[in-house]
């Protein structure tokens, strides 16, 4: 996630800096950065007969899976008919995901979009989860018939989506086919489309998000992965880019500036609340238990509900301020009615219909392989 998928959005002041600001977006445009982005969702190329080629292939749709701040924070092993994936812990966000529980989210969406992935290529996959060690996700093939299903032809689509939606309801099929996305073994998904519940969960998200950008840790950390211009998001290939929040891309100095002087908690407040009044409900996932493996199903049921969300033309997008914060995920989760404990509310997750916005960078297969 972003958080994992929780991208904070750059708020921008008014006034002198603000015209200098809009003045300078012409210094720094986003076509090449998203010439570049839509390079890497290019469809999955056909097979060769070099195993090692097709497999680099799968690597490659596993890695346009959402992960905190865009950290991309998983190695992926090539092994003989099979796929590796372990956590990159040098890519951790150890502020706002102490407990590495966005990491191994992170896992589980790019395990899911493999699976998807691998089934369009003619393999089926057989997806394990080792806990030893750093914990491991093992995914072994066997031939099968090809099959493009829907959300395999939505992950080149999909994005966290941090606009403004319509706000209009969505139809009972659609709100179905998501709850049954969204649901896994030991995780499910809540679905919040009553304007009072909505509202209650927006609570928990401004305190969240207050209690965060009170710590100066917290500031440091986000700045570190944002990429203020395009130029910067494509030579790195990762972070969370302004212009993917709906921003103007600027230098990174202009960029830190305005985020010092304008980037507020009420601000920001105010921006949550227009985007969750303005979505058609919030998905809510739980796990059963608190560990790794519940984590990374976590990951593969939301990477599930954001591709079936993508396939119904439908946007998504992170608001975890309410589990990133301990104490107002308890909170959460009594307001849930969960289970003290063993059940944790995993991911708040908003959707309803919108605009797209610029597409996020992925770094190549060569930086994740080892």
């Amino acid at each position: 996630m972003v958080s994992m998928v929780t991208r904070r959005q750059i708020i921008l002041g008014s006034g002198a800096l603000g015209a200098v600001m809009a003045g300078s977006v012409g210094c720094s445009s986003s076509v090449g950065e998203q010439d570049a982005a839509h390079a890497l969702r290019r469809p999955l190329a056909a097979d060769t007969g070099d195993p090692v080629q097709r497999m680099r292939e799968l690597v490659r749709y596993a890695t346009l899976a959402p992960s905190s701040h865009n950290t991309q924070c998983w190695h992926f092993h090539l092994q003989d008919r099979a796929l590796a994936i372990t956590p990159d812990l040098s890519r951790r966000c150890a502020v706002v995901d102490p407990d590495d529980h966005h990491l191994y989210v992170s896992l589980g969406c790019a395990t899911e979009n493999l699976a998807h992935a691998a089934l369009a290529a003619g393999l089926q996959p057989d997806i394990q989860f080792d806990p030893a060690g750093l914990g491991t996700v093992h995914a072994r093939f066997s031939p099968t018939r090809p099959s493009e299903t829907p959300l395999f032809r939505a992950i080149t689509q999909r994005q966290c989506t941090r606009g403004i939606y319509d706000g209009q309801p969505l139809a009972s099929m659609e709100l179905r086919l998501l709850e049954q996305a969204g649901t896994g073994e030991g995780v499910r998904v809540l679905l919040l489309t009553e304007r009072p519940a909505m509202e209650q969960v927006l609570d928990f998200v401004i305190a969240g998000n207050t209690a965060q950008m009170e710590s100066a840790a917290f500031m440091a950390e986000l700045k570190a992965w944002i990429r203020f211009s395009a130029s910067e998001a494509e030579s790195t290939g990762d972070g969370l880019f302004a212009g993917a929040s709906g921003n103007p891309a600027l230098p990174r100095w202009l960029g830190s500036r305005a985020m010092d002087l304008f980037f507020s908690a009420k601000s920001e407040n105010d921006r949550y609340a227009q985007q969750i009044r303005s979505s058609a409900g919030l998905a809510v996932f739980v796990s059963d238990r608190s560990d790794p493996a519940h984590w990374i199903e976590a990951g593969r049921c939301y990477e599930r509900f954001a591709l079936q969300a993508t396939a119904l033309g439908l946007r998504n997008a992170m608001v975890n301020q309410p589990v990133e914060v301990s104490a107002v995920r308890q909170q959460l989760a009594a307001a849930l009615g969960l289970r003290p404990g063993p059940q944790r509310p995993d991911l708040v997750v908003r959707f309803g219909r919108g605009p797209g916005l610029p597409l996020s960078m992925r770094r190549p297969v060569e930086a994740v392989l080892v």
